[in-house]
C-alpha cells in the first residue's frame, strides 16, 4: 500500500492537468518518479492519457469537415474530464488505475 505522501502527489498529477495540462503533472512526476514507483505509474498513465486524448482530438477536429467531428470533440471532452477524475479518485485512494482506450507509449 503506498504511503499518503505517494497517494497526494499521484492524485495531485491528475487534478493539477485540469490547470496546467502539460507543466504541472511533468514536474511532479519529474521530481517524484524516482522515489515512489506508485507516483511513476501514475505519471506514466496520465502522459499516456494525455497523448491518447490528443491524438482523439485531432481525429475529432479533422472530421469537423464532415460535420461529425462537432460531436466526437464533445464525446472526447467529456471523457477526459470524467477520466481524470476518477484516475485522481482512484490514485488517492492507492488504487492503480488504467485509463480505458489509452495508447500505452511510455512503458
Amino acid at each position: 500500500m503506498p504511503t499518503n505522501d505517494e497517494r497526494m502527489f499521484a492524485a495531485a498529477i491528475y487534478v493539477v492537468s485540469f490547470f496546467t495540462a502539460f507543466i504541472g503533472p511533468l514536474v511532479i512526476w519529474l521530481l517524484k518518479k524516482d522515489e515512489s514507483s506508485y507516483i511513476d505509474y501514475h505519471g506514466k498513465e496520465y502522459f499516456n492519457f494525455l497523448i491518447s486524448y490528443g491524438v482523439y482530438s485531432i481525429i475529432s477536429m479533422l472530421l469537423m469537415i464532415v460535420i461529425i467531428g462537432f460531436v466526437t470533440i464533445w464525446i472526447v471532452g467529456i471523457l477526459a474530464f470524467v477520466f481524470t477524475i476518477i484516475a485522481a479518485i482512484r490514485a488517492y485512494e492507492g488504487k492503480e488505475y488504467r485509463i480505458p482506450l489509452v495508447f500505452r507509449l511510455i512503458k
